[in-house]
């Protein structure tokens, strides 16, 4: 099969691991012609171009910032990009009969894109869908659900949701809520297909453990928790920083905190103010180093707003598993992340107000013995449930 897929994500290396470029690569595994559109960003400076990654067309077609953006970019380049894509899809794929159109949210303004191509090849269409907007901008403050701004967003959903002939969940409260709040759907359509990667590595322990534990002046007894990902308002920065600082006097446990986004400044001006002994906060690893950091810690970590009524499903969840890391998820009730990762042993949920109770789940992992066993489990999970091969099973059926 020709397949497309569009995406909002940077694809600089299709080799490196992601729950996208491991799709991809397991399609073109199996046989298949991948064709890909990806955005650079106005910050890279980069023209639109076409290469061949791994086998993978990849056409980068240049459009406004996106991402970890002001909110007036954020939406200028939102809406612009559909005609972007869809001027390059013309320009480079012209010629390409596509079989099938693969595309995640965010966003969720590619409509016109996958109706040219839909009605051009009579191509079969599937949502992975990873984000339900403009919801989730509802529940964080960002829009207001009478505005005439949410209304807009809102009939592109649900223009999205009738152009897809398959919308991949990422977990069951997540095809539940969209089951709920979109009734003119077939329920036929909708189906549950996880984030996913490939399984098929060992856990491995990292030379370099003891080299990064010396590099930061951490001793081998200390607990090592670490979040990696988007530091954005979706994360929920303000109860981070409250954990942060109920913890900033413990000599028994050390945080590492990985990324970047636009709540970046807000958490990096706490560490200005209060320079703990404990915690390190790093902007932006090349990705060897931040594999090696992560497995040279003990706990991974995930934050989510408690404010969401939409069941979010992050991704960065696979990392920690694959390395066999016990997880903690404070996050709103609303998602079943922590409902999974406890009734199956590999992780601690609590909701993402009360630091008293985080705490509590720090104490409840400072075991090793627990600490493995539970990371054993999330990784026997992952291979079971989260292997890219349940994804490509889903949409090539």
């Amino acid at each position: 099969m020709n397949i497309l897929f569009l995406t909002l994500a940077r694809i600089d290396d299709v080799s490196q691991k992601t729950i996208y470029n491991d799709l991809l690569r397991k399609f073109k595994n199996e046989g298949h012609h991948v064709f890909v559109i990806t955005p650079t960003e106005r910050r890279y400076k980069e023209s639109s171009v076409v290469s061949i990654q791994n086998g993978i067309n990849i056409l980068k077609i240049k459009t406004y910032n996106i991402q970890k953006t002001n909110i007036v970019e954020k939406g200028i380049g939102t809406l612009s990009i559909q005609k972007q894509y869809l001027q390059g899809l013309k320009k480079y794929f012209n010629n390409v009969s596509f079989d099938l159109v693969l595309y995640s949210t965010p966003p969720i303004t590619f409509t016109k894109v996958i109706k040219y191509v839909k009605k051009r090849d009579n191509a079969r269409t599937y949502l992975l869908l990873k984000d339900i907007f403009p919801q989730n901008a509802v529940d964080i403050g960002i829009l207001k659900k009478n505005g005439l701004l949410y209304k807009y967003f809102r009939n592109l959903e649900k223009e999205l949701y009738n152009i897809s002939d398959t919308i991949g969940c990422m977990s069951p409260a997540n095809a539940d809520f969209v089951i709920k709040h979109n009734s003119f759907l077939d329920q036929s359509k909708i189906e549950q297909n996880p984030n996913t990667i490939f399984t098929n590595q060992e856990i491995t322990v990292s030379k370099s453990k003891n080299i990064v534990r010396e590099k930061y002046n951490i001793a081998p007894d200390i607990v090592t928790f670490v979040y990696g990902g988007n530091l954005g308002k979706p994360q929920g920065i303000d109860f981070l920083i409250k954990v942060l600082s109920a913890n900033v006097m413990r000599k028994d446990i050390f945080f590492f905190i990985v990324g970047s986004g636009t709540e970046y400044e807000k958490i990096n001006q706490w560490f200005k103010n209060y320079h703990p002994k404990n915690a390190k906060l790093i902007s932006n690893l090349p990705k060897a180093e931040y594999q090696d950091l992560l497995q040279s810690c003990d706990v991974g970590l995930v934050f989510l707003d408690n404010r969401f009524t939409i069941p979010n499903f992050p991704s960065r969840i696979l990392d920690y598993m694959q390395l066999g890391m016990p997880i903690i998820a404070a996050t709103d009730k609303n998602t079943d992340l922590g409902k999974i990762m406890v009734e199956n042993g590999f992780g601690l949920w609590c909701e993402s107000k009360n630091v008293e109770d985080f705490n509590n789940l720090i104490d409840l992992v400072k075991d090793e013995n627990q600490r493995e066993n539970m990371g054993k489990k999330g990784h026997q999970y992952l291979i079971e449930n989260y292997d890219v091969q349940v994804s490509y099973d889903k949409i090539i059926k």
